[in-house]
Parts: structure tokens; C-alpha cells; sequence
């Protein structure tokens, strides 16, 4: 087995280590989600924690790991009786991204249970994790529901699998950490809120310490043990720093002034249900114990607050966490004013944590989304004039047009689902139908490998005819191999959404390019809410580009509409042959997921020989390989020229103009996609 990186030789990453340290303290207080750019040490930070986590004593062959001294009464290894035990080191389980729900949760030997009605039950990860440490690196890329067994597991400290009548129960507490790159997709909000503490991770711009991370990283890869060996005292003391909390931590008193100022916190940040209430009560008795107090004083609920309260205050998926300490200062200090606090200041040297995701290095969705300095702050007055768009800004300038400065998305707003056509077979998602291993059950047929999900009706009716010839004499159905029977299931999956955005000088008229980029947050709401990956195309001028490459990351998308200049002729055709491009290429590294091409555009076409002619040949040719389409009419003015509707036609797709679509008035878009389908 590999030498881990030291725990005490990390540099820096204060936030990420206290974190951890709470957790190996007080596992109650829900485990800790680390958000952070690639190359940050995050996995190496969670892999370091195992080794100063205390050993722990478990029953002698339980596959369970029992407490000896009080043993699941309902093990399915039990029963067991009180005893000592042996010791062994806590585990630090990995659950891969592509894990199985049966390797998650367990499986039970369905062919066992029906012919000998034996509970034959397979340990997954969970029991693996129990009274340990359960990893998942790139959370974010975790399927949802496996996700929510984990979290339920995590909430509930048990772990249910349910197959056929066949129920099994078992203990599964553990300390759970989960690690991601928010560049590549967010969590959904209500399972961010299950993770009781966050922290922002960014890597140092300070030279000396960029250098210290280096030279003992060169240290340790030319030699891991002795390298381990130089920090052992100090892992050492860690550890027993650890032990002392967890003995003390029953101890530490949490008086009704500190309580009432959790409270007034959490209210004052407007945060939803009364989890983060109880996850900061638990943070703040855990740091009283890391400190060796006995009381949780104003300064520990400051530090539970910065760690508790960030993930849990975004009032939309676009706004990036972060607490602001000033507001956090006053709400304390009106809470301690409330009750005659005689020691109010939460200013003290037990609260100097840095802001999380208050600084530019921890922007984990825009920091690389692209999205320029000026893209946020210089277009704050761009609609000051008030000038309404009479038309007048489609025709282009002469010459092309100088470029504008962006201006700001128009205020969102909730869109209706647009589907792709037919069955598929993509990743798990909210968006189209497709066949699933979650969702209602549509048929059966034979298992191809592992027998996952059991259709018991079609089992039974392939292995009566043979009861005879098999000789049976008692009450139990002989079943073989080839009688079971796969549950086909149909559910839902996330789509590769691609957005084409015109960004020529046609669209250039501030209040109109408003409005259509609020129309394409709105959709990137969706897509994030229906876990799509997304992709954005912008073309004006000459050509076109790949604003952002596919990314589950919504956040980098939207930052990149929020910086998108304007002005220039209208190249379409190359804004269309550019999408093909894409998904040419998305089709080869991922050909489950199917593509929905979203054309954001008012259909004119300037430069070139025919421009008009040759956006219809773009077209055709995404339309001749079925690519599921829809064109977001921007035309504007009295007079309409119906080119975005022809664009439609030729992608085979339908148009809705920027009024529909605001006006939630587009429930017929997905009959019109299906009916195109259809006809292609």
C-alpha cells in the first residue's frame, strides 16, 4: 500500500483542513464539500485525513464493522454479542463516479432468494464506510440518484435496499467528503444543502508559497516513506489532538446566548429550513472542543457561520457562495446587543478565516468561464438612455460596424421543457424520454452480464413451464439463469443543449440584445435544473467561434453570455457549420447523448456571396442528420422579413419569437419537435 501524503505537510488551505478536522472531530456535523479549480490538493487533503483518524474496534468477522460494545441489533451478520473486538485502522472508502446503485447500496442474489427464499446479501460501499470515511471525487458528476442514496444514507446513518420483497437493513455512519471542480457543473441546491460544511479552495498567488508546495512535493515523490517520517511527530500530535476533541466534545456547553445567536444568523441570511441551524450548532461545538474549551463562545459561531451558512445562502444556481462578513458581523452584534451579551465582538482571534468565495481566486464558476473584467461592471448604465428598439438597429452599419461593449442579461424568466424526439439512451437527466435504470417499468427482457433491476412477473412466467421437467416436489419455484428476466425501465436523460447565439450588429440594440440574452439565461436555467451539458456558439463579423466548448458547467456559460460583445455583419452559415463541427465531434466521445440545437437568432444574413441561400444549406445539413432543433426568433420592428421561420423550416425544427417564450406560451414547441422528427 502506497505511503499517503502527510496531513500536517500541506501547505496553506486552512479553510480545507479545519474543515476536515470538524468532521474527524464531530462526525454529526454532516461531512464537508470541497469546491475548488483543479490541482488544489483536494483528494490529497481527504486521502491524508484517513491515516490520523483513531482506529476502531469492530466485531470479529462482521462485514458490517459492529461496535463491539453495542452491536447492531438488526446486523444482517447478527446477532451479536458484546464483546471486545479487534481494533483495526479506519477505512477511507472511494465511491467511483460510474459506481452502480448495487454497488453502492449492496446487492442481494436474486436467484438465492427466490428458489431457497435465502437473504443472500453482497456489502456495497456503504458498509464498507461505515464508522469510516466515504469519499466521492467529483461529486458533481455524480448520478442523481445516487447521489440522494447517498446523502439519505448519510442523513439517516442506515442503509435500506429494498429488491423484490427482499429487505435488508444495516448501519452505514460515516464521514462524508466530496470534492469538485465547479467548472464542471454545479450540484443541485438541495443536495448542496445536505453537506454540512463547505469550503472554496484556489490555489496561492504568492510566490514563497507556491514554492513550499512544490519542493515538498518533489520531496515526497522521490521518497514517500521518508518523507512521511520527517512529519511523524507532527501527525502524531494531530492525532492525538483529534482523540482529546472527540473525549471532550460531550462536554462543551452551548448556552442559550450563543444559540440565539445562531439563530438570529441564519435568519439574518435568509437561508431556507432549519439544517443550517443545526449544522452551525454542531460546527461551533466542534470548534470549542478543537480549541479545548468547554463553552462555545461569539467567536466559534463566527467561524461555524463562515463554514455552514456559504453554500446555503445562493438564492439562484448562477450565484456564486460566499458570505459577506460584514453583514455576518452585524447580525451578530445585534443578537449579542438583544440579550446584554457582555462580550460581543465577534472580531476575535479565533475568527480569522478568510471570506469563503468572497475573493476573485474562488469564483469557482466564472474565474475561468472567460467572463472579462468589463463584462460585469462597465455596462451598468447601458440602458440609462432608455431608448426603446424601434427597429431601427437590425440593419447592420456600414463596413460591419464597430464592436459594442456587452450589456447586461435581461431579467430571467421560467421557460417550458423542449425535448428531443424519440427514445434514448443517454446519461441520467430531466430533460427527454429515454431507457433508463430509473423510471416506470415498460417491459422485460434478458439480462445482458449482472441481473440489476428484476422484472418478477416475466421471471416466474419463464420458469413455470419448466416446473414439471425439473422435477419440483415442494412448495419453492425451481428457477435457473435463464429464467430471469431484466425490467426494462423508461425515464429520463440530460441532453447536450448547444446554443448558436447571434451576436452581430443586427442583434446590437442594447434593449433587444437584453432581452435575448435574458432569454438564453432562461434556458440555461433549465438546462441546469434538467442536468444538460451545454455548449455555446457565438458568430458575428467574419466567423465564428466556440465560446464554450460542451460543459456541464451552466455557471461558465452564463458567465460567457454576460461577456459577450456585439456588433459586426451576420455570418450564419458559419455560426450553423461551426455547430455542426461540435457536434460532429460530441457525437464521437459521447454518442449516447443526444445533441438539441438551440438557434438564438433574428435570420438575417449578411456577407458573402447568397448569404441567405447558404444559412439554408447549413441548415439542411444539420436537419438531413436529425439533429433536434429550435429557433429563437430576436426579429424585431414593424416589418418582419420571416427569415428566422425559414431558418426553422430548413433545420426542420420549429421557431418561436422572443415574446412566445417569455410569455410561457410555447407549449406546443415540443409536439412541433416531435412532429419534424416525424416527418424527417
Amino acid at each position: 500500500m502506497s505511503t499517503p501524503y502527510p496531513f500536517t505537510a500541506l501547505v496553506g488551505q486552512d479553510d480545507l483542513r479545519l474543515g476536515l478536522l470538524l468532521n474527524a472531530v464531530s462526525p454529526a456535523v454532516g461531512g464537508v464539500l470541497v469546491r475548488g479549480e483543479k490541482g488544489t490538493a483536494k483528494s490529497t487533503a481527504v486521502r491524508a485525513l484517513a491515516a490520523l483518524m483513531p482506529e476502531v474496534a469492530v466485531v470479529a468477522g462482521c462485514r458490517f464493522s459492529c461496535d463491539p460494545g453495542a452491536p447492531d441489533p438488526a446486523c444482517p451478520d447478527g446477532p451479536h454479542e458484546a464483546g471486545t473486538g479487534v481494533s483495526r485502522a479506519a477505512r477511507t472508502v472511494e465511491l467511483p463516479v460510474g459506481a452502480s446503485e448495487d454497488r453502492l447500496v449492496g446487492a442481494l442474489d436474486i436467484e438465492r432468494a427466490l428458489s431457497e427464499g435465502v437473504k443472500a446479501f453482497e456489502p456495497g460501499l456503504l458498509a464498507d464506510a461505515h464508522r469510516g470515511i466515504l469519499y466521492v471525487d467529483e461529486v458533481n458528476l455524480l448520478h442523481d440518484h445516487l447521489v440522494d442514496l447517498l446523502l439519505d444514507a448519510a442523513a439517516m446513518g442506515a442503509s435500506y435496499v429494498e429488491r423484490e420483497g427482499v429487505s435488508v437493513r444495516h448501519a452505514a455512519r460515516f464521514l462524508l467528503v466530496g470534492t469538485m471542480n465547479p467548472e464542471e457543473g454545479e450540484l443541485r441546491p438541495q443536495l448542496l444543502d445536505r453537506f454540512g460544511l463547505t469550503v472554496e479552495v484556489a490555489a496561492s498567488r504568492e510566490t514563497d508559497l507556491r514554492v513550499e508546495v512544490v519542493r515538498r512535493r518533489l520531496a515526497y515523490d522521490d521518497d514517500p516513506a521518508g518523507f512521511a517520517a520527517r512529519w511523524a511527530d507532527e501527525e502524531a500530535a494531530l492525532r492525538e489532538r483529534i482523540v482529546s476533541a472527540r473525549a471532550l466534545l460531550p462536554r462543551v456547553v452551548l448556552g442559550d446566548g450563543v444559540l440565539r445567536q445562531i439563530a438570529a444568523t441564519c435568519a439574518a441570511f435568509e437561508v431556507d429550513g432549519m439544517r443550517a441551524d443545526i449544522v452551525m450548532a454542531r460546527t461551533a461545538t466542534a470548534l470549542a472542543a478543537w480549541a479545548g474549551r468547554e463553552e462555545v463562545v461569539s467567536d466559534d459561531v463566527r467561524q461555524a457561520a463562515l463554514l455552514a451558512l456559504p453554500h446555503r445562502r445562493r438564492r439562484n444556481p448562477f450565484d456564486a457562495p460566499g458570505l459577506d462578513e460584514d453583514r455576518l458581523d452585524e447580525a451578530l452584534q445585534d443578537a449579542a446587543d438583544e440579550q446584554g451579551d457582555d462580550d460581543p465582538d465577534p472580531d476575535g482571534p479565533g475568527g480569522g478565516v478568510p471570506p469563503q468565495g468572497g475573493g476573485p481566486e474562488s469564483d469557482g464558476g466564472g474565474s475561468d468561464a472567460g467572463g472579462s473584467d468589463d463584462g460585469g461592471t462597465d455596462d451598468g448604465g447601458a440602458d440609462a438612455s432608455g431608448r426603446e428598439d424601434t427597429g431601427s438597429g437590425d440593419a447592420p452599419a456600414p463596413g460591419g460596424g464597430g464592436e459594442q461593449q456587452p450589456v447586461r442579461a435581461g431579467e430571467p424568466f421560467r421557460t417550458k421543457v423542449l425535448s428531443v424526439p424519440g427514445l434514448g439512451e443517454g446519461a441520467a437527466g430531466r430533460r427527454s424520454r429515454a431507457r433508463t435504470e430509473h423510471g416506470r417499468t415498460t417491459g422485460s427482457r434478458r439480462p445482458e452480464g449482472a441481473l440489476t433491476k428484476l422484472h418478477l412477473a416475466a421471471t416466474v412466467q419463464a420458469a413455470a413451464p419448466h416446473q414439471r421437467a425439473r422435477g419440483r416436489s415442494g412448495r419453492g419455484l425451481v428457477v435457473r439463469r435463464d429464467d430471469l428476466r431484466q425490467a426494462t425501465r423508461e425515464g429520463r436523460e440530460g441532453n447536450l443543449v448547444l446554443f448558436v447565439v447571434d451576436a452581430s450588429g443586427s442583434m446590437a440594440a442594447r434593449q433587444r440584445m437584453s432581452a435575448v440574452k435574458g432569454a438564453v439565461m432562461s434556458l440555461l436555467l433549465d438546462a441546469y435544473q434538467r442536468r444538460d451539458k451545454v455548449g455555446l456558439v457565438t458568430f458575428r463579423g467574419k466567423d465564428a467561434e466556440v465560446a464554450l466548448p460542451p460543459t456541464s458547467s451552466v455557471d461558465a456559460a452564463a458567465a460567457r453570455l454576460e461577456s459577450l460583445p456585439t456588433g459586426g455583419r451576420t455570418p450564419l452559415a458559419a455560426g450553423l457549420l461551426k455547430a455542426h463541427d461540435v457536434l460532429r465531434v460530441e457525437r464521437l466521445r459521447d454518442p449516447s447523448r443526444r445533441p438539441l440545437l438551440v438557434v438564438v437568432t433574428d435570420g438575417r444574413a449578411t456577407g458573402g456571396v447568397d448569404p441567405v441561400a447558404l444559412a439554408g444549406r447549413a441548415g439542411r445539413l444539420h436537419a438531413s442528420e436529425g439533429t433536434a432543433s429550435v429557433v429563437v426568433d430576436c426579429e424585431s420592428g414593424f416589418v418582419r422579413l420571416g427569415l428566422a421561420a425559414q431558418l426553422a423550416r430548413d433545420l426542420g425544427g420549429s421557431a418561436v419569437t422572443l415574446d412566445e417564450l417569455r410569455a410561457d406560451s410555447i407549449a406546443g414547441l415540443v409536439k412541433d419537435i416531435t412532429a419534424a422528427g416525424r416527418a424527417a
